[in-house]
């Protein structure tokens, strides 16, 4: 075992969205940056999501006729939020997505590829990059190794922040191979995502949950680290219960613990049914604040994803053992639905249904006028208004039925920080040398979001909020001017 010591002018600590973003951003500003991730490589949580980001007045956006503003995704933003958004951290947001997060991903290698309608926005502006997640941190990271911003150590985790003098002045780690690095540096910066890997803190946060299964469901890093690095120095935490839930996910079947659950998508042709066997919602939405409050409601609060094979054929899981790099497995997603105890499997729907132990003939109804909607060339099922454009019918076995539970995804509450990313204490003061971006702060600012987010305000404040904090960071370590953006005004 040795002992190494660093010295550098910002500390990164969590190599996800916010961590790559801020080390671009303070490497641009001439800043010596020392990178940690405590996993055995960098994309964190952003890596495995949807990559969506809320963006106002692209390119994109013109070429397909979208007419949107800052005002109006303003007046969005806080409609779907309610009264507790960060106001002043969204509009910060809002204005700077076209210049500073859409145009400055391009420039790292990203690319943009269509838009998608999600619950809440008037128009289309949540902005799929190539290969969602995955490719637009593979850029980034990309990025970042050939410009050499950074010096950054893979399997190091921050045991605590160092201080001196009342300022925090660097980090402790504990590196995978046994070997200690202490780094000392004018400033540090915290990125370590949120807490939704860790249930205990997720149940802490939102006790009645306890009443029933819920899963951990974010990046395998996500387990609270970073709020316990910032708690112990005074960092003030708010809106910790605001958890953004999803409830397309199963349980992850190889996971010892039981905790873990998998996130999938791509399978829109899909009906949910309850433990009664009927359908509840329009399973084309499929949001925090939409679909999860739908199940939640249900007794007991699961749900079956009825499947039949076709409707598996682009389906995608948010876990990496599912992907190849940017391959999807195919053959695993098989082996998941072939052996996950929570999928059963059958040649018929009669035999699905008794698989589920739902009532027969409730269930095989529901199935009937579905297809029904098909036979009457309907653009829209009759009971829940689900257009049918991207649906099909349930014709070709065998069926799956796949048992759904809500997982915790988001973290819309974290440490409150300044528009300079500065961390504050409870008394709004900035604790000196300490900064924090990204999901440990709410995405942005402690709680951009408010109650609900609007979709693509995750990830995009997110890797936002930590160019800005990688700027302000290096300007207080004696580097560059700052973060200085381009509104879209």
């Amino acid at each position: 075992m040795t002992n190494t010591r660093l010295e550098t002018d910002l500390a990164i600590v969590g190599g996800g969205g916010a961590g790559v973003a801020a080390a671009l951003e303070a490497g641009d500003a001439g800043a010596r940056v020392v990178l940690l991730e405590q996993d055995d490589a960098l994309g964190g949580t952003a890596a495995t999501s949807g990559g969506g980001c809320l963006i106002v007045g692209s390119p994109l956006q013109e070429s397909e006729g979208v007419h949107d503003t800052p005002d109006l995704a303003f007046e969005d933003w806080i409609k779907w939020g309610g009264d507790a958004v960060d106001a002043v951290w969204a509009r910060y947001y809002i204005e700077h997505t076209l210049h500073d997060l859409y145009h400055w991903a391009e420039t790292h290698g990203a690319k943009w590829m269509d838009l998608k309608f999600q619950e809440g926005n008037r128009v289309h502006r949540w902005h799929r990059p190539d290969r969602n997640g995955l490719g637009l941190m593979t850029a980034l990271i990309g990025s970042l190794t050939s410009r050499g911003a950074a010096k950054v150590l893979i399997g190091a985790r921050a045991e605590r922040l160092l201080t001196e003098n009342g300022r925090v002045r660097g980090v402790q780690a504990s590196r995978t191979n046994g070997d200690t690095v202490e780094i000392r540096s004018q400033t540090v910066l915290v990125t370590t995502g949120g807490f939704n890997s860790n249930l205990d803190m997720v149940l802490d946060a939102r006790p009645e949950f306890r009443a029933f299964k819920v899963m951990e469901g974010s990046g395998r890093g996500a387990t609270g680290s970073g709020h316990t690095l910032i708690r112990e120095l005074g960092g003030y935490f708010t809106h910790m219960e605001h958890i953004w839930f999803y409830v397309y996910a199963t349980p992850d079947y190889r996971d010892a613990t039981g905790r873990r659950g998998l996130v999938f998508r791509q399978a829109p042709g899909y009906i949910w049914v309850n433990q009664q066997g009927r359908r509840f919602h329009d399973e084309s939405t499929t949001g925090g604040a939409s679909a999860t409050p739908a199940m939640l409601r249900q007794n007991p609060p699961h749900a079956w994803a009825i499947l039949d094979t076709p409707m598996t054929a682009k389906m995608e899981v948010a876990d990496p053992y599912y992907r190849d790099g940017a391959t999807v497995r195919r053959d695993r997603i098989q082996e998941l639905l072939d052996n996950s105890p929570y999928i059963k499997k059958a040649d018929t729907l009669d035999e699905i249904a008794r698989k589920i132990d739902v009532d027969g003939p409730t269930f095989l109804g529901e199935v009937e006028s579905y297809n029904k909607a098909f036979d009457a060339g309907m653009v829209r099922e009759p009971a829940f208004g689900k257009s049918l454009d991207q649906s099909k019918k349930f014709d070709t076995p065998p069926y799956y039925a796949v048992q759904l539970f809500p997982l915790a995804r988001k973290n819309f509450g974290g440490v409150k920080t300044d528009l300079r990313c500065r961390v504050l204490d409870r008394h709004f003061e900035p604790i000196p040398g300490l900064y924090a971006a990204g999901e440990v702060a709410g995405m942005a600012g402690g709680h951009i979001n408010g109650r609900a987010g609007l979709e693509g305000t995750m990830l995009g404040p997110a890797i936002f909020s930590g160019r800005v904090a990688g700027g302000w960071a290096a300007h207080e370590a004696g580097c560059g001017p700052g973060f200085v953006g381009k509104p879209n005004r």
